[in-house]
């Protein structure tokens, strides 16, 4: 019996030459998050390093709104491409995103990100995700995501 080989990341699975900062599994430099789907969420497992400090032992409010960002922009690409019944996620962007840094996030540990559909139509999702660190949500964020259409630079960018 051979061992069942380990799910893809949506980010791995569908945009494997993908260099967005945030999610990008073709950029080195990049948090590299790497989303699954898991029932009716999308969560990641995210480890800080030393260089996305904010404050001693603290995590840079801005790479936590960089992981909510990406992480959500992928939870509403999986949802479109669910609800089309297509077999690639369309290319989204972040249209408007709302964080809420609620306490400060401890770099100390993995951190969970968990994101889920709260609205869509046909082209667009709204999508509500929190940050999860030491078992505390320390950050939250609501947006809204589109999917473009050929001629929008992102639209080849998968």
């Amino acid at each position: 019996m051979t061992p069942s080989a380990a799910p893809q990341s949506l980010q791995d699975r569908y945009a494997p030459a993908n260099r967005c900062f945030g999610c990008g599994p073709a950029n080195d430099l990049g948090l590299q998050i790497k989303s699954m789907v898991d029932g009716d969420q999308v969560i990641a497992h995210w480890r800080p390093q030393e260089h996305h400090l904010a404050f001693e032992g603290m995590l840079n409010g801005g790479i936590c709104g960089a992981l909510l960002d990406c992480h959500s922009n992928w939870t509403a690409a999986w949802h479109l491409m669910r609800r089309s019944g297509a077999e690639v996620p369309p290319c989204t962007v972040t249209a408007e995103f709302h964080v809420k840094l609620k306490r400060p996030t401890p770099m100390d540990s993995e951190v969970l990100l968990r994101a889920w559909v709260t609205d869509s139509s046909d082209d667009r999702a709204t999508i509500q995700a929190e940050l999860v660190a030491g078992g505390k949500v320390t950050a939250t964020c609501t947006g809204l995501f589109v999917a473009v259409k050929e001629g929008h630079p992102a639209y080849h960018r998968w």
